[in-house]
């Protein structure tokens, strides 16, 4: 009988779980306002992919660090990753994905990339502050990602957000093995941070 119980309870209680976080995780496309331009916001699908791919190609000089094989698992319909883009005139301008740890209540950053025309206007940071809200609503604990040493632009905009440096993780990336600097940003400390994330 007790042995029912638990595994009635453990189901219910599953089964709730995950409808909350997929209720979560559903993002009604629609535009946005980001620093008084108009933006098409949606979740990535995988008819996204060439033109992902693309972008990291102008921003990495030519070379993807993540091909079409390896982004098409990320985005095939699973509760475990959460992936956004913004459009303009049609036009795929940036996005951002991210995996989700409800073991460690922990929303990795694997990729942001924003089309070199469009940076500096704020997309990034609007990406990456929706992340934030998303892990927020998850009740996860921390949000988490690796940005290139060489790439301090980046890590003032991470800082900026409530990211602290954690560390450092030698010959990271592949090609050209660079060094990744190590950021997290700790959610229960939310309300000390001076920023309300662009929302």
């Amino acid at each position: 009988m007790l042995k029912k119980l638990i595994n009635w309870y453990q189901t219910k209680f599953m089964n709730t779980k995950r409808l909350l976080k997929k209720e979560h995780l559903n993002i009604k496309n629609h535009i946005v306002d980001i620093n008084g331009d108009k933006f098409y916001l949606a979740k990535a699908m995988v008819t996204d992919i060439p033109e992902m791919v693309g972008i990291e190609r102008d921003v990495y000089d030519g070379v993807a660090p993540w091909t079409e094989e390896a982004f098409m698992p990320e985005l095939k319909p699973r509760l475990d990753r959460f992936y956004l883009l913004l459009r303009q005139n049609d036009q795929l301008v940036a996005f951002i994905g991210s995996s989700l740890n409800d073991k460690k209540l922990d929303c990795h950053i694997s990729n942001v990339a924003v089309e070199p025309d469009f940076q500096d206007r704020g997309l990034g940071y609007f990406l990456v502050a929706k992340v934030i809200k998303k892990a927020r609503q998850l009740n996860y604990k921390t949000v988490s990602l690796e940005v290139r040493v060489s790439n301090v632009k980046a890590q003032r905009l991470y800082m900026d957000l409530g990211f602290k440096k954690m560390g450092v993780k030698e010959n990271y990336y592949d090609g050209d093995h660079e060094d990744a600097v190590d950021m997290v940003l700790d959610l229960s400390l939310y309300e000390t941070i001076p920023n309300n994330y662009g929302m």
